[in-house]
């Protein structure tokens, strides 16, 4: 790979379901001067697939990138009914707040997604475009099952979903007494965004040349990113003048986080702020997990503990049904972890300093975007 590729920004492509926390990767994603964010495609999962795209375009018009073009993916699973997160993400599944600005750009439907997924990646160079998933995994199992060429193509694939538990971290799923050892979001063993589709989820974990490629952001790490009240302050006004009115954008984020942070802590009573899982996802493209990345920016590298490498098989449960009666739905969705040496990357711990200066680079070069319109 010649120099000039390697210092080039990195072609990311986003699939995600938005969602406050996504509301941040899409922010990472737009604003970070290393990435290029070739396209979003939006899933079934915080909410309906209606919703979801909707939130994408006047997310994207809000940090000044409407130019960036978004594709509505599938409805609902390969082989189940959608379900949504209505207790979490409100019905439109980014409540919260009256500021996001109306869409000047209408998602694009004229093109196959994952067609335009598939265009956008083998476009680039090989090796270094990457594959962020912060949703429901539908898409991105429709993708390398239709085109098995974009596998070996891209550099990796980042996904939020799953959870270990039985002390991969400290950080607890539930505060809530008689939930501590919950290991899932959505049920007691199973995280969201595997649960809806996890046929879909294991097509991906069983690839065997995705595996090496795949990073997987879990419950237990994301439950140690909290967006406490200080940084939902750092959020409202960056490092000036509380008494300076905040920006639209800094108000609108604001407000979507105290929501999340309502909601969270009344279902799983973390009164400490909520958790910030998918814009780790993204984080993961700049972090020591991608060595180019790594290698080319040291200085700017986000440091995750991956344990000096460690790696897992992942293995979903697909039998039970959705629903709330666990004697049926059982243990489906949860993520089964085991080592492996050439599986999935699973990082314990990240610098959770850097990470959030990192959320506060991309909210400053957004506001100076906006700024400039």
């Amino acid at each position: 790979m010649a120099p000039s590729e390697l210092s080039a920004p990195i072609p990311v492509w986003l699939d995600c379901d938005p969602g406050h926390d996504d509301a941040f990767a899409i922010l990472v994603a737009a604003h970070h001067p290393s990435l290029n964010l070739l396209g979003i495609t939006t899933i079934h999962g915080n909410a309906s697939l209606e919703n979801t795209t909707v939130n994408a375009t006047r997310i994207l018009e809000a940090i000044g990138r409407p130019n960036i073009p978004v594709y509505p993916g599938r409805k609902k699973p390969f082989c189940r009914p959608a379900i949504h997160a209505p207790n979490i993400h409100g019905d439109s599944g980014i409540d919260g707040t009256d500021l996001l600005p109306v869409a000047s750009r209408a998602p694009i439907t004229n093109k196959n997604p994952i067609l335009a997924m598939r265009d956008a990646l083998l476009a680039q160079p090989k090796g270094t475009a990457w594959v962020v998933a912060t949703g429901t995994l539908t898409n991105v199992a429709l993708l390398f099952a239709t085109f098995p060429e974009v596998a070996e193509h891209i550099q990796g694939l980042s996904i939020m979903g799953g959870g270990v538990g039985e002390g991969f971290s400290d950080a607890p799923i539930s505060r809530i007494l008689g939930q501590e050892a919950r290991i899932g979001n959505v049920t007691p063993l199973a995280e969201f965004n595997i649960y809806c589709d996890p046929e879909a989820s294991q097509s991906i974990f069983s690839h065997p040349i995705l595996a090496s490629k795949t990073t997987l952001i879990t419950l237990d790490l994301t439950h140690q990113v909290l967006a406490s009240p200080t940084v939902q302050s750092r959020i409202l006004h960056g490092s000036g003048d509380p008494s300076v009115p905040p920006t639209v954008l800094r108000q609108m984020l604001f407000e979507l986080l105290t929501f999340f942070a309502t909601t969270y802590e009344t279902v799983f009573g973390i009164s400490s702020g909520p958790p910030l899982h998918d814009p780790l996802a993204v984080a993961v493209v700049l972090s020591t997990l991608n060595p180019t990345f790594a290698k080319q920016h040291h200085d700017q590298t986000l440091k995750f503990d991956d344990r000096n490498g460690e790696r897992f098989a992942v293995d979903v449960v697909t039998d039970g049904l959705h629903g709330t009666e666990l004697e049926l739905t059982g243990a489906l969705g949860r993520s089964v972890v085991a080592p492996a040496p050439q599986g999935v990357t699973i990082p314990r711990g990240v610098d959770l300093e850097a990470f959030w200066k990192l959320i506060l680079d991309c909210l400053q070069r957004a506001d100076e975007c906006n700024a400039q319109r």
